[in-house]
């Protein structure tokens, strides 16, 4: 704030000064014209166009913060201003014929001015661009933000049904193996049942963090709803998902969470299922996964 502060003050001063060392120079070698030797279209002209630099002037001062861009803004301005100053003096004040530098006190500020505002303009687009790439990464990162699950933090079905499309392309292009791993908890509803929303809650962190401590890094899992899990698996043939849905399940079976309240360990299991990629979009390929898994869950059923 008092940078910007003694930015304003600086600028308007030494414009101010400038234009009083300029009239008074032209006084103390001219004189004054008579009334009729005016010509006002020049006036209203000249002096127009030193109002409106003026007030472009006290504008960018007003609207920018103090800074490389702003002062050279502010500087080009001042010039054009001051230039178009000793053009409206010139109309009230004959010099001398002998007397040259006035010619420079109304025409030298004008090309330096024009220079100055140049130069801060192209600085200014530079920084406008680089504020609107910050802009819109941030605009991205929010709208991605939105497709992650806020307890796990993973992807959400939205973000999984895109990098599925994706993943699916260039699969095609590629002429690579895609598959999907499904992961469903076994009468998980029991445990919110007997321990607690909250609990629960534990609990999918903790499974969630499992499943991605034994899967690949080019692998991607997403909580699909509730105490479902899918994982997208790029490279991977039918086999090579069925191997990795195994020791999946052995994990899970493995994990020993205990409950916050009592210390009890909880006995987790899960039903997986496998879809590999053919000629399919990715809402038929979520179908068939689903598909998959609710036999994996009849078969359990049956056998309990």
């Amino acid at each position: 704030m008092k940078s910007l502060l003694k930015l304003h003050t600086l600028t308007l001063l030494g414009l101010a000064l400038a234009a009083n060392a300029g009239l008074q120079l032209l006084l103390a070698a001219g004189e004054i014209k008579p009334w009729a030797e005016i010509d006002w279209m020049d006036v209203a002209g000249e002096g127009g166009s030193a109002v409106l630099a003026l007030a472009w002037l006290i504008m960018l001062l007003h609207s920018r913060p103090a800074g490389r861009v702003t002062r050279l803004l502010a500087l080009g301005l001042a010039c054009i201003c001051f230039s178009w100053w000793m053009d409206l003096l010139d109309e009230f004040i004959r010099l001398p014929a002998t007397i040259a530098w006035d010619n420079w006190l109304e025409t030298a500020p004008m090309p330096v001015g024009l220079i100055l505002l140049t130069v801060g303009i192209y600085h200014f687009n530079q920084e406008q661009r680089a504020i609107n790439a910050q802009m819109s990464k941030r605009e991205r990162l929010f709208r991605e933000h939105r497709l992650f699950d806020k307890l796990t933090p993973l992807g959400t079905a939205e973000y999984l049904r895109r990098q599925l499309d994706l993943a699916l392309r260039q699969a095609t292009e590629e002429q690579r193996p895609l598959s999907l791993l499904a992961v469903d908890l076994d009468d998980f509803s029991r445990v919110n049942q007997r321990y607690g929303q909250d609990e629960g809650d534990l609990v999918l962190q903790a499974v969630a963090q499992l499943l991605v401590l034994n899967l690949r890094h080019q692998d991607l899992l997403c909580r699909l709803a509730g105490d479902r899990f899918v994982v997208l698996l790029p490279d991977t043939s039918e086999q090579q998902a069925r191997q990795l849905a195994e020791e999946l399940e052995t994990a899970v079976a493995s994990l020993a969470h205990k409950t916050r309240q009592h210390g009890e360990r909880l006995h987790l299991h899960a039903s997986t299922a496998v879809a590999m990629a053919f000629d399919d979009d990715a809402e038929q390929l979520l179908r068939r996964l689903n598909l998959g898994l609710a036999k994996a869950k009849q078969s359990l059923s049956r056998c309990a």
